[in-house]
């Protein structure tokens, strides 16, 4: 009886033995498959994977490139220095303002402004001088009319006459831009040197002088409503230049 479970218990012992040598043969081996849990990106690969450079740790997220790239051509544009040289100087007040009148409208130069600013300052003196109403009209806002109107009339009452000559237009510089509520006001200073002088009823000259040059310092405003159809700015202030 004691062999017998002898025999039948070394059998079951060799048999146990058996099966765990098999379920260890099995369940031990390593495919090459197998994750660290604390690798979950396997780093010791010689060829890198797609999406990733040389010497590059990171692996970027699919389509991440094309979202770079597109950040990177945005940065370039914002940082693009626009070329307002002679116009203003790089991070000024004048030079933010430009920026925001391009925001609104992109064809906008403020060179070509400064030139019809300049052709404005000379017709808008001229057109004074003359009386010229009509022409005064299309350049001016309605503040500014009345009070050139109200110069104009008193002149007349006085029976009196303006004579105005262009000597030269020496300088014309914008000195401040403010846009509110997408209305735009660009401030030029012009210096220019006039030959001016006022008659009274008799021809003989009461102000100024016929033959003299001098030397006039002028602050202007122009304004106009960005993104509008009509493209003329319109004088809405005035006042001496120093």
């Amino acid at each position: 009886m004691q062999d017998t479970f002898d025999i039948t218990t070394i059998i079951f012992l060799a048999l146990a033995v058996f099966v765990i040598w098999r379920l260890r043969s099995v369940l031990g081996q390593k495919t090459g498959a197998e994750r660290s849990p604390f690798k979950p990106i396997d780093r010791s690969r010689t060829e890198p994977p797609a999406g990733r450079s040389d010497g590059d740790n990171v692996v970027r997220l699919p389509g991440a490139e094309r979202a770079q790239a597109a950040d990177r051509g945005q940065a370039a544009v914002a940082t693009e220095a626009r070329d307002w040289r002679g116009i203003a100087e790089p991070g000024s007040d004048v030079a933010r303002g430009l920026e925001a009148i391009v925001q609104v409208e992109p064809s906008f130069d403020p060179r070509a402004f400064i030139e019809g600013a300049k052709g404005a300052y000379e017709t808008i003196v001229i057109a004074f001088a003359k009386g010229d109403r009509k022409t005064l009209r299309s350049l001016l806002s309605r503040e500014v009319g009345e009070g050139f109107e109200r110069a104009i009339g008193e002149r007349e009452k006085a029976r009196q006459t303006v004579e105005t000559t262009f000597v030269s237009l020496d300088k014309a510089e914008i000195v401040a831009v403010d846009v509110r509520n997408r209305v735009a006001q660009i401030t030029v200073r012009f210096l220019s040197n006039l030959i001016t002088a006022t008659r009274n009823q008799e021809g003989a000259v009461v102000d100024g002088s016929a033959e003299t040059v001098v030397e006039v310092p002028d602050v202007w405003t122009f304004a106009r409503t960005l993104g509008s159809r009509d493209p003329n700015w319109q004088l809405v202030a005035t006042e001496a230049g120093s």
